[in-house]
């Protein structure tokens, strides 16, 4: 199992925002700004990192057809990667065990290991349902800490 620590310090300094790179079909890649956090994978139990995407996104149709990412984390010159492949789950991304019940408090519950909070629940669902938004979990075989000036 890869090590989380360092991003879970990291994450819990500046709600998670993160670097997202994913690759295009050309073998370009697409970064994207996200807010993400750790948590355990709904169906396995095992700690991943996790984020809310918009449905439709670039983010989305890359991931979909090769999943492989990568996601960098920083605070000052504090900063570390992690590696993985990631499963998506949410309305267009439906996944056995994943109910729309489960999938509405998954994307909460990651919303919250973000460092967010909100002060009306049901309104936050009905956007994450409209906007048809997925979680994505990204399983860590790679993780490299850094940290200060070089």
């Amino acid at each position: 199992m890869t090590d989380l620590t360092k991003y879970r310090e990291l994450v819990a300094q500046d709600k998670g925002q993160a670097i997202v790179s994913t690759t295009r079909a050309d073998g370009s890649v697409q970064c994207s700004l996200v807010n993400t956090g750790v948590l355990d994978h709904p169906i396995t139990g095992e700690p991943v990192v996790a984020y809310v995407a918009l449905g439709g996104s670039r983010k989305l149709t890359n991931l979909r057809l090769r999943p492989r990412t990568t996601i960098a984390v920083h605070v000052g010159w504090e900063w570390t990667c992690v590696e993985g492949d990631s499963q998506l789950i949410g309305p267009d991304d439906p996944r056995e065990g994943i109910d729309a019940e489960r999938l509405r408090v998954l994307l909460r519950e990651i919303f919250m290991s973000c460092g967010g909070t909100h002060d009306n629940w049901d309104i936050y669902d009905e956007a994450m349902r409209t906007e048809r938004r997925t979680a994505v979990l990204v399983s860590p075989d790679r993780a490299y800490p850094v940290s200060g000036r070089r």
